[in-house]
């Protein structure tokens, strides 16, 4: 395992972390089956979030005992230093544990960030439980490229998580800047979301980039710890066969398709919408009409079901056109 300094935080992880999404489709039980896998692999960077429902509590329980081997983060969205200090209480809990080595501004706007380091704001929480011990360092993560410069204004900020992988490279010149000045990158949706099947290929593309301090694939299996710890241990220049590989991958999805956040739901009429992006996904572009088919047409609402309200677009953070999306899926499947 391969490991670094998180920036100014002078925090030594591994460059391959875990990102915690994902096990809120397990269970406690085998979170802490998986997590001890991390201890014997060198893995010791784990992320997760507040809003991650059942994450944290999950974590909490499987690192009883091994909090120790571990550098972990979370997030959360209050923007008052009143809604801050209630998070951070909340994650030390749900943690089991009495300090958390990086808390971040889970995804704040450009608005959001006026609050965040007003008067009142959520800074002065975040600075209080630094100087009272209950968290190390202070980060930001973010999807918007404009969000992504200002924070590199901001010296209070020590790490920024933003997209880059193999079909999002729009960070890539601000990554560079955390590079000069010392600021941790956290590299989120190595996978696009889970858009790029190859996890080998996209794992090599992103820690080729001297930049990019520690990636965090969401895992909740064994097999696809496995993988990614293979990724991450060949450090042979990218092959001419790869990179061919990864420009079809470009051309393939373009730049408007789903990260499978779920930053859109609740739909106003229940739809998955990162769902029905998904089976569309496995009918476009990965010959498996017949598969897609089958579980497209078990689910409870479609595309067709759409009223066209808009308020998932609005809360999209990559300014998707859902509902030109939707409409497209609904004449692909007929529903």
């Amino acid at each position: 395992m391969e490991y670094c300094i998180l920036g100014k935080t002078g925090l030594r992880v591994s460059r391959l972390g875990f990102g915690g999404i994902p096990i809120q489709r397990i269970d406690a039980e085998g979170t802490k089956a998986l997590i001890r896998k991390l201890v014997e692999a060198g893995v010791n960077y784990i992320d997760t979030a507040r809003g991650y429902t059942v994450s944290e509590e999950y974590l909490g329980y499987a690192l009883e005992g091994i909090r120790d081997k571990f550098v972990l983060a979370t997030k959360g969205r209050g923007l008052t230093k009143e809604a801050m200090a209630a998070d951070v209480e909340t994650s030390l809990k749900n943690l089991r544990t009495d300090y958390i080595d990086l808390y971040q501004f889970h995804n704040p706007s450009l608005s959001d960030l006026k609050t965040i380091t007003g008067p009142g704001g959520a800074l002065e929480a975040l600075q209080e439980a630094k100087a009272a011990g209950k968290i190390g360092h202070i980060g930001l993560t973010a999807h918007s490229v404009a969000v992504f410069a200002k924070a590199l204004e901001m010296d209070w900020v020590e790490t920024v998580m933003f997209p880059y992988n193999i079909v999002e490279s729009q960070g890539e010149d601000l990554i560079r800047q955390c590079g000069e000045k010392n600021v941790g990158f956290i590299c989120m949706k190595p996978l696009a979301g889970g858009a790029i099947e190859n996890a080998t290929l996209a794992l090599r593309y992103i820690l080729t980039n001297p930049n990019v301090t520690v990636a965090i694939p969401g895992m909740a299996a064994e097999g696809e710890l496995a993988q990614n710890l293979a990724a991450a241990g060949d450090a042979s220049p990218l092959s001419d066969g790869e990179k061919a590989e990864m420009q079809a991958i470009r051309d393939s999805l373009g730049t408007q398709f789903c990260r499978r956040c779920n930053y859109c739901a609740p739909c106003s009429v229940g739809i998955s919408i990162p769902n029905v992006f998904l089976m569309d996904g496995y009918l476009s572009r990965y010959g498996l009409a017949d598969w897609a088919r089958e579980r497209y047409n078990a689910m409870a609402m479609k595309a067709g079901d759409c009223i066209g309200c808009g308020e998932c677009e609005k809360r999209c953070p990559y300014h998707l056109p859902i509902r030109e999306m939707m409409q497209k899926v609904k004449e692909h499947f007929g529903a």
